[in-house]
């Protein structure tokens, strides 16, 4: 069963996200809505993991699920987030136990709520 729902604004051929843990929004339909995205995300109990900011928001104003991980790390080329995703990962995974929302900076990881 998925644990996190991967949003359209990141790259959907990436080796981290295939697997039974992740499925992405272009599986469900590249045409929908974030409001459509946080129901199936919360009905599901998946963690969103986006960059886009009104997800965080949202996380901000309400209860889990889903939890939310924000990237908040820029434009990077492909080889360097997977280098980078690959390396903060576990302790993202981690920090989502304890947080509604996880924000992931280039040096650092900030967890609220």
């Amino acid at each position: 069963m998925p644990r996190f729902l991967i949003d359209a604004n990141l790259p959907y051929r990436f080796s981290l996200w295939h697997g039974p843990d992740y499925v992405h929004v272009y599986d469900l339909g590249d045409d929908w809505t974030d409001s459509e995205i946080w129901r199936y995300a919360r009905e599901h109990q998946l963690a969103i993991v986006t960059k886009d900011a009104d997800f965080s928001d949202r996380a901000l104003l309400s209860e889990p699920p889903p939890r939310v991980v924000h990237l908040r790390i820029g434009n990077m080329r492909l080889k360097t987030l997977f280098g980078f995703l690959t390396g903060v990962w576990p302790e993202v995974e981690q920090m989502l136990r304890a947080h509604k929302l996880v924000l992931v900076y280039p040096n650092r990881l900030e967890g609220l709520g």
